[in-house]
């Protein structure tokens, strides 16, 4: 089947099989958080990425195979509910970046900018973008065979960049890492996962980042 990112709360996971990493898409309540499982197709190592809710859900999605880590992109109760549990299910290392590590409910190791999160024989380089929360980040998977892939968490979504609470010094911040960190960098066939809803790509949202920047939201 082919993959299209949409999920629906309890419903069917998306699955997406790329040369060296399936990325296992699957949404839970109840506010329709997406997380995302990724295996290493070499090592059989799994990371998480937001462990947001319905944690025996998460775990089942897991398996016997383990957990290595759950990256956490951000400080928002819904995207960790269920990463208490997780965590002890499974002894994953739970990672967040500093600005938002005190915004969780257990010991997160953190990771900065340009840090690189290991998935087996596969690497997730570490962007941090400032904005909606302070310490917000996406993670880029540069496939060696194809696109690159990018989990955006509530920074970046089909139709404009995530809520600042019409702070317009937390816009600012937000649409110009946006801009420069990612679509200045990564070319318009990156595929972007976000923390709610369906996926796009950068060159179908490019165009309008001119629009975004003028609108303030």
């Amino acid at each position: 089947m082919t993959y299209s990112g949409n999920v629906t709360p309890g419903g069917t996971p998306a699955v997406r099989e790329l040369d060296g990493l399936t990325i296992t898409k699957v949404s839970v309540g109840p506010m329709d958080n997406n997380a995302y499982l990724l295996r290493c197709r070499t090592t059989g190592e799994q990371v998480l990425i937001d462990a947001a809710n319905e944690a025996p859900r998460l775990l089942d999605l897991v398996g016997e195979a383990g957990l290595a880590a759950v990256v956490t992109t951000h400080q928002h109760m819904d995207h960790w509910v269920a990463l208490e549990e997780v965590v002890a299910a499974t002894g994953a290392r739970a990672l967040v970046h500093e600005e938002d590590r005190a915004g969780l409910p257990i010991e997160a190791q953190t990771v900065a900018e340009g840090d690189t999160v290991a998935v087996g024989r596969c690497a997730l380089e570490v962007i941090h973008v400032r904005g909606h929360t302070p310490g917000s980040i996406a993670l880029l998977y540069r496939d060696p065979a194809g696109v690159p892939h990018l989990f955006t968490g509530d920074s970046l979504f089909p139709g404009g960049v995530g809520n600042t609470d019409q702070d317009p010094q937390r816009f600012a911040a937000l649409i110009d890492d946006v801009e420069h960190k990612l679509f200045d960098r990564l070319p318009d066939e990156t595929w972007f996962y976000p923390g709610h809803g369906d996926d796009s790509t950068l060159g179908a949202e490019r165009a309008s980042l001119p629009q975004w920047r003028a609108r303030g939201w």
